[in-house]
């Protein structure tokens, strides 16, 4: 034992007449179980992200994904390589996007299940566990982030455990699990860079409120951040040894994310993030991570987290999203005690139909939206959803560009490569062009660059979606063609124009230095 008092629901304030009386509500609050509910709750949840991964095409940083998982290394100039090394497995069940969605929708599933955990370590009997899990359930963040083989599902998954362990530590008195929140902040950190934001927060979290600040005096939260250490070591190691790159994509990140319209929006859209159960449970979460005096310090915390995205990058609202499993924790604690008011007075039977009424809507506005739900041919009836729209064109784009290859070799033009301004659609042309044998496809964006040009050759080059980037190097370029993806779809890769550039200034080598950008 470290000397903490374990904390137990109750201990620092009284509880209700109306719960303190109750056994089974009382002996429920001293088991951490999660109910069978909520497992079933997760089972779903799941179980409608795989049912729906297949009815769309890739997203594209899942094309970006499978194109860097045939260049193997201990990171990427734009994140650590764990998610790539994750989408190496799709080998195992084909490359298709079902595949590289498997682990995201499983992800997703223990999220959720973390969070009625979280529920029960805060206070929360059985309706309480399973309103944390509806919660998170019904979020548009998590339904559209665990929907893609990106960083996110599995940035969303580390916070989460690590949040559980120290969690479980501190209002437990069970030390040894910091060395569990030590190696899920390592395996995070090789994931994605942002748990760094959380670890920091935590700290401070402790350091300025006084329940728990003596912990850091004991060795296990020392301990728990030298396994991180040792776990992240080989990323940055590769970090330093090529110079940093990340800190060039975070001043990028910035830059991008910025504008006043981003400031602006930045709170609002977090809440909207939530969802409809979501929003009243962060508002009575915060309420209450800040009451109690055992949890401010995870008050303090998030906080923190908001406050660094909405000042460094309000354009990436969801990067705050990792401090949720807490905060919808923590307000189903109080909702379940508002839902126990009602169930004693026949008045305020509505409390209970308003939980029905979000989880109805939630199915019937929040699906269609943040997941691919729909026919593609009715998607532009949808407001544009970027991490769902995105999945729509790609073998589309890859048949105009064959298309005009075919065109320009039948006019004894051939190319001899082909030149993308982004990394989505260098990975499309790379993974379905196969068959209509293009000619080499190199891109200068993000790792692409990295990975330059190789023996491809300048001569002819057919450029897509970045005639204005390469045409001071060339001597002639011309437009061929616009694509845009089919059924009126709106994404970020409409208007992309299709060009050929001949007579280049000099080789690829000594161009490639001025082509390179990261986004």
């Amino acid at each position: 034992m470290n000397g903490i008092s374990a904390h137990r629901p109750g201990a620092d304030q009284a509880m209700p007449d109306d719960l303190s009386q109750d056994p089974a509500a009382v002996a429920s609050r001293d088991d951490d179980r999660v109910p069978r509910l909520v497992w079933l709750i997760a089972a779903v949840f799941t179980a409608v992200e795989l049912a729906v991964s297949g009815l769309y095409g890739f997203q594209q940083d899942e094309l970006y994904f499978l194109v860097a998982s045939r260049h193997l290394a201990f990171g990427y100039v734009d994140q650590p390589p764990l998610a790539v090394l994750l989408a190496r497995t799709t080998d195992i069940f084909g490359t298709n996007p079902t595949a590289i969605r498997i682990l995201p929708a499983l992800a997703a599933g223990v999220i959720i299940v973390i969070a009625a955990r979280l529920a029960a370590l805060f206070g929360a009997g059985r309706t309480g566990r399973v309103l944390a899990a509806l919660g998170m359930a019904c979020a548009p963040v998590l339904m559209g982030a665990c929907h893609i083989g990106n960083t996110t599902p599995y940035d969303l998954l580390a916070w989460a455990v690590v949040l559980l362990c120290v969690c479980t530590a501190l209002l437990r008195d069970r030390p040894r699990w910091w060395l569990g929140a030590g190696a899920a902040a390592g395996i995070g950190l090789e994931n994605e860079y942002l748990i760094a934001t959380l670890l920091g927060a935590l700290v401070v979290g402790l350091l300025v409120t006084s329940a728990h600040r003596r912990v850091l005096a004991t060795p296990w939260p020392w301990l728990g951040g030298l396994i991180a250490l040792v776990i992240w070591a080989p990323n940055l190691a590769w970090q330093f040894a090529n110079g940093w790159p990340q800190a060039t994509m975070a001043s990028a990140l910035h830059q991008q994310n910025t504008s006043t319209v981003d400031y602006i929006a930045g709170l609002p859209e977090q809440l909207i993030y939530t969802g409809i159960l979501g929003v009243p449970l962060v508002i009575a979460g915060f309420g209450r991570l800040y009451r109690d005096r055992q949890l401010r310090f995870l008050a303090v915390a998030a906080t923190l987290v908001v406050l660094y995205v909405l000042a460094w990058v309000p354009g990436k609202i969801y990067y705050s999203d990792g401090m949720l499993p807490a905060v919808i924790a923590a307000g189903s604690v109080s909702a379940e005690r508002w839902l126990a008011r009602d169930s004693r007075d026949r008045r305020l039977r509505s409390r209970h139909g308003l939980v029905a009424v979000g989880v109805v809507l939630t199915a019937l506005v929040v699906v269609p939206q943040a997941l691919p739900a729909v026919p593609i041919a009715d998607v532009h009836k949808l407001p544009p959803d970027k991490s769902v729209n995105d999945g729509i064109g790609w073998p589309q784009l890859v048949a105009d560009v064959a298309a005009q290859n075919a065109a320009l070799t039948k006019e004894g033009h051939a190319p001899t490569a082909v030149y993308t301004g982004a990394y989505a659609e260098a990975g499309a042309l790379l993974l379905y062009g196969g068959p209509d044998h293009l000619p080499p496809v190199v891109s200068a964006h993000n790792s692409f660059y990295t990975w330059g040009p190789g023996a491809a050759s300048d001569a002819t080059v057919l450029v897509v979606d970045a005639l204005d980037q390469v045409r001071p190097y060339f001597a002639s370029c011309r437009q061929l063609a616009v694509f845009n993806p089919p059924d009126q779809v709106q994404n970020d890769w409409n208007n992309i124009p299709i060009g050929v550039c001949t007579g280049p200034s000099a080789s690829w080598t000594a161009l490639w230095p001025h082509l390179r950008h990261y986004d």
